[in-house]
């Protein structure tokens, strides 16, 4: 990929930049209290725990290195090796907020409980109306031709990422838009890319619930005649509050199947599971997407598994940062210059939670700023960003 030193350095937590470090002091600590307010049978151990988090974050105290046991140690040493020393708010904001959700894992002992902290906000997610009426929408695109349902299910996957239970911004938005929201908008592109360029798909996700709902109506759609594989790929472990994991997919599509949300419900939960059992859809969790490493840094495995990808999906703010090695680019620097390198064709679907943004049109971004001086950060405006199109 691009030589690195022509990077723009990562955001910082310290005053640099204001929303990062908003979320160090403000928004972290009130997740971690939220998490202890959602789960009131959490032994004193572990609340003892995410009590000592807390105010060690909120009160910018050095970070420290994770406890053992833990499988993940060795990738999570050699990360915190370079931060050493560091304050939470005196330190790179990728590095400090992935971590976070790391020791919130070891504050409730993920690895040998499974308990899920976040599992009381994504369950009534579940539960919300919203969510299934929004996914009888999609489903509803069912009867038409393929190239119309495909560039319309890529919006839908797009305003599905709003939803996002660690951002209260970006949730008051919902999955309707306006036209001005969408910033840029490749999905004509990336459907007709994806009906000429038969092969296998990656979709890397963000946030289950609704955003995962239509991520799997996507899926299903790509399988039917678009793609010969699809593989979804998912965090390790519980983080982010809402982000997907394995257990959340099957979650979902076991509610799918209880058919006490109609007949086009379950028939979507029959025909994922007929792909899974076939091979034609894999689920792919991973480490690497709850690190705080940066896309150039692949390790080979994903690199190897990505490496003849006919598309590669990104979904959301935090896989964006991390692609962009969380820093600000010039609104116009084009994507293909900065994800060059990367061994597949690149999909963005985000709704802009955080500063970093890049492939924007000339004075795009500044006509912005004087529009809404929170429009990076608020949740409103999305991109369908496709960073092969200007290499064509």
């Amino acid at each position: 990929m691009t030589d690195t030193s022509q990077r723009p350095e990562p955001i910082r937590t310290d005053a640099s930049n204001a929303f990062a470090n908003n979320t160090m002091r403000v928004r972290i600590p009130a997740i971690i209290r939220e998490i202890q307010a959602l789960n009131p049978d959490l032994p004193a151990p572990m609340i003892a725990s995410l009590d000592r988090l807390h105010d060690e974050i909120a009160g910018n105290a050095v970070i420290r290195p994770l406890s053992l046991p833990a499988p993940d140690y060795d990738d999570w040493a050699e990360a915190y090796h370079k931060h050493a020393g560091e304050r939470w708010h005196e330190t790179y904001w990728f590095f400090a907020e992935t971590y976070t959700y790391r020791l919130i894992i070891e504050a409730v002992r993920w690895w040998e409980t499974h308990r899920d902290p976040f599992a009381p906000k994504k369950d009534e997610e579940l539960r919300s109306d919203k969510l299934w009426s929004t996914l009888e929408t999609g489903l509803s695109l069912r009867s038409l031709p393929v190239e119309q349902r495909l560039p319309a299910l890529i919006v839908d996957a797009l305003w599905g990422n709003r939803i996002d239970l660690s951002f209260a911004p970006a949730l008051a938005h919902g999955a309707h838009w306006s036209d001005d929201d969408l910033l840029v908008g490749d999905q004509d592109a990336a459907a007709e890319w994806l009906l000429r360029h038969r092969g296998t798909v990656h979709i890397i996700h963000d946030n289950a619930g609704t955003e995962l709902a239509m991520d799997l109506v996507l899926a299903d759609t790509l399988l039917d005649g678009v793609a010969d594989q699809v593989v979804l790929h998912l965090k390790m472990h519980p983080t982010f509050v809402s982000d997907a994991t394995v257990h959340d997919v099957w979650h979902f599509l076991n509610l799918l199947q209880s058919g006490q949300h109609g007949n086009a419900a379950r028939a979507l939960a029959d025909r994922l599971s007929d792909a899974f059992v076939a091979g034609r859809l894999r689920f792919a969790p991973d480490l690497f997407w709850n690190s705080s490493r940066f896309l150039w840094e692949l390790p080979p495995r994903l690199d190897n598994l990505l490496r003849n990808a006919c598309l590669v999906i990104v979904k959301g703010d935090a896989n964006y940062r991390r692609a962009v090695g969380d820093a600000i680019w010039p609104y116009t620097t084009p994507m293909s210059r900065v994800m060059a390198g990367f061994p597949a064709p690149l999909l963005f679907l985000r709704t802009l939670k955080s500063d970093p943004i890049a492939g924007l049109a000339e004075g795009q971004g500044e006509r912005l700023d004087q529009l809404d001086d929170q429009w990076r950060v608020n949740g409103r405006r999305g991109i369908i960003q496709a960073s092969w199109i200007e290499a064509e």
